[in-house]
This record gives C-alpha cells, structure tokens and sequence, in this order.
C-alpha cells in the first residue's frame, strides 16, 4: 500500500513520549488559522511511499526510541485523511515494537478511528475550542467529530493527550476554557491536557502561497497568560 508523506522529522522531542520519528501524512479538511503546515493541504503534495519504505525508514532511529521511551507519531496534515495508509503503518510499526501516538484533529469517520485505534498506543488529540461558535472560527469546520473521538477513546481505553493551542484574543477566554477543563474531567483515559503557546513560525507559508493570514498582529501569550490557562486545564 501506497500513501502521501509531506515529510518525516526523526529526533521529536514534543510529539508524545521520548525521542520520537515524526512522520507528517499529507492532506487535511480543516484551514486552521493559525496552521503552520498551509503547504500539507492537498493530499498528493507530499512524496507517495510505500507502508514498508516509511517503516524501514523509522526502524533506523529504535535505538534512540527504545533508550528514551519513544517512538513513532504520525501526524499530518490530518492523518486520518489517509486513514487505510494509517492504520497499515501503525499495524506494522506495532507488529515490529514501536510505541505508536497518533496526533489527529478528530475529523473523519468514526469507523477510520476503529480500526486504527487498536494500534495506537497513544492519541493526541487537537481540541482547538470547546466553544463551537470559536472552533468553527479557528478551523471553518463543526466541532462534533472531536467530541466523538474523545468518546470513542475512552470507550476503546485508549491514552490521550488533549493538545490545545492558547492563542491571545481567541482561546484564551477564561470561561471557554473552564467549561473544558469541565468537560474532560469525566474522560479518565485523558492522561494530559497539553497547552501549546501559539507561534507564528509557519506565517511565512501563507505569504507565500498568497493565502490570507489573518493573526499577523496577534502576539504569542505571555508568560502569565500561559501560566492561568495551565492552570485551569490541569488543576
């Protein structure tokens, strides 16, 4: 089997646990304002490789991945935009003893997630907003297949970070980010609540491509900031 890889990055250090391979899968449906990948859009933008030649490829770094408790992410992009391509690598990469994490926004249907969960040693999870009308800014899509993946992780018990990225003026309000913190309290699978400082590295892609980015004058948050909104989600 054959699929789209836009790249892989071997030596990870914030993609899960340890030192792990990164491989980013081409293709996503959301247009995120703050996407630092506009050039992962299209699925057949990336390199089209083989389930074997991707996994040889991570093979070489197992000793750094064993040593450090790592392994592998897939990412994208969506991955799950790809979901047969997916679920073949994590079945191989888990068939050989990679530790396996799976960074998704949650877009695709439910049954993709099935089938690829059970070689998913862990899930992170892309919650942009809990508030909708904010999710929908942020992504132009509707948040419910995020909630409906969180669903189905905890009903497969499969470990999950929530990632969410704080950026100043659109999720950082005080009560968004209560009524999250509310939310995931239930889901006892969610092991971490990641709160990522929003960064403008991949800005320079849009301009590139003519594309509208919208959060030019948006600053990263402050030290503070970050602190309150760590704060509310973990405690």
């Amino acid at each position: 089997m054959t699929g789209y890889i836009h790249s892989v990055y071997n030596g990870g250090m914030v993609d899960g646990l340890g030192i792990r391979s990164v491989v980013f899968l081409s293709g996503c449906p959301l247009r995120c304002l703050y996407c630092h990948n506009p050039d992962s859009w299209v699925k057949t933008s990336g390199e089209q490789r083989t389930v074997d030649d991707v996994v040889s490829e991570i093979q070489k770094y197992t000793t750094f991945h064993k040593a450090s408790g790592g392994g592998v992410t897939f990412t994208g992009g969506e991955p799950f935009l790809q979901a047969k391509f997916l679920t073949k690598l994590l079945q191989s990469c888990k068939d050989k003893g990679i530790h396996t994490a799976v960074d998704t926004s949650g877009h695709t249907k439910l049954e993709n997630a099935k089938q690829a969960l059970p070689y998913t040693d862990l899930l992170m999870l892309d919650v942009k907003s809990i508030n909708p009308v904010v999710y929908k800014k942020i992504t132009g899509a509707e948040i419910t297949p995020v909630l409906d993946m969180l669903k189905l992780s905890f009903e497969m018990n499969v470990p999950t970070w929530v990632r969410y990225v704080l950026v100043p003026g659109l999720t950082d309000d005080v009560s968004d980010l209560r009524a999250l913190a509310e939310y995931l309290r239930p889901f006892t699978n969610v092991k971490k609540i990641d709160v990522l400082p929003f960064h403008k590295v991949g800005e320079y892609k849009w301009h590139e491509r003519e594309l509208d980015y919208q959060l030019t004058e948006t600053p990263p948050p402050s030290p503070e900031l970050l602190a309150m909104a760590r704060e509310i989600l973990t405690s």
